[in-house]
C-alpha cells in the first residue's frame, strides 16, 4: 500500500474513533463518565478492582478509549487523573491518548480503563504536565480482580490497569500508551492557569461538578 493511501487510511479511522467517543474539551464530561465507569466495574463482582488495591492506590487514571481499524488502526481517548492527598482525594486533572498501528485488524470497540496509580512515583510522572508513557515511564500490569483480594498482595507493578471492552477486538493493551495533560480542558474546567502537580498537592480547590466523583471515591 502506497504511503499517501496509509495515511488517508489512518486519519479516516481516527475520524471513526473520534466519533465514537465525545472528543469535547469539557472536563465535566469526563468526571460523569469517571463516575459511571467507576460504578460499572464494581457491579462485576468477579472482576470487581478490588477494594484494598483502591484503599492503598495513591492515584487514578480513568479513561475511556476507542480503537478502531482495517489495516491501519488508530485509538484515541481522553479522561482524568486524581491523586490522593493528606486530605482526601484532589481535583481531576484532564488527560488524552491517541495513536496509529499497522497489523491485520477489523472492527471497532470502546474500551473503559481504570488504571490505578500505586506508587508517588506514578502519581508525580503524571504530575509534569508531559506526556506519560506506560511500560516506558511506569511499569505496567494487569491488576489482581476480585472483591476478596486483600491488601497484602505483593505489588507487580507501579500501575495497574483494569479495562473492560465491547467490540471485535479482544481488548486494548496499555503497554506503550502514551498519554497527555489537556492543558485547555483543565484551564476551562478550574477557571484559571492551572498545573497537575497543584491539583494533585490540593492547592487548587476542586470544581463543585466533581463531588460526586469524589464523593465515590471517599469510600475508598
Amino acid at each position: 500500500m502506497r504511503s499517501s493511501s496509509i495515511l488517508k487510511l489512518a486519519l479516516v479511522v481516527l475520524v471513526i474513533v473520534q466519533g465514537r467517543v465525545a472528543f469535547a474539551d469539557g472536563l465535566q464530561d469526563d468526571v460523569d463518565q469517571a463516575v459511571s465507569i467507576l460504578q460499572r466495574f464494581q457491579e462485576m463482582p468477579e472482576k470487581a478492582i478490588p477494594p484494598a488495591i483502591l484503599k492503598d492506590a495513591k492515584g487514578l487514571a480513568i479513561l475511556t478509549v476507542a480503537k478502531a481499524g482495517f489495516i491501519v488502526s488508530a485509538r484515541g481517548g481522553k479522561g482524568l487523573v486524581i491523586a490522593r492527598t493528606k486530605n482526601g482525594w484532589s481535583g481531576p486533572s484532564a488527560i488524552g491518548t491517541g495513536g496509529a498501528g499497522f497489523g491485520f485488524q477489523i472492527g471497532a470497540e470502546v474500551s473503559e480503563f481504570v488504571i490505578v496509580l500505586n506508587t508517588p512515583a506514578a502519581v508525580k510522572a503524571f504530575s509534569k504536565g508531559g506526556n506519560v508513557s506506560l511500560g516506558g515511564d511506569l511499569s505496567v500490569a494487569a491488576g489482581p480482580v476480585g472483591r476478596n483480594v486483600g491488601a497484602d498482595v505483593t505489588l507487580q507493578a507501579a500501575v495497574y490497569s483494569y479495562s473492560r471492552t465491547q467490540g471485535l477486538f479482544a481488548g486494548v493493551s496499555l503497554e506503550g500508551t502514551v498519554i497527555a495533560e489537556r492543558t485547555s480542558a483543565n484551564t476551562e474546567y478550574y477557571g484559571q492557569k492551572v498545573k497537575p502537580a497543584d491539583i494533585f498537592n490540593g492547592k487548587v480547590a476542586a470544581p463543585r461538578g466533581a463531588k460526586k466523583l469524589l464523593d465515590v471515591l471517599a469510600r475508598y
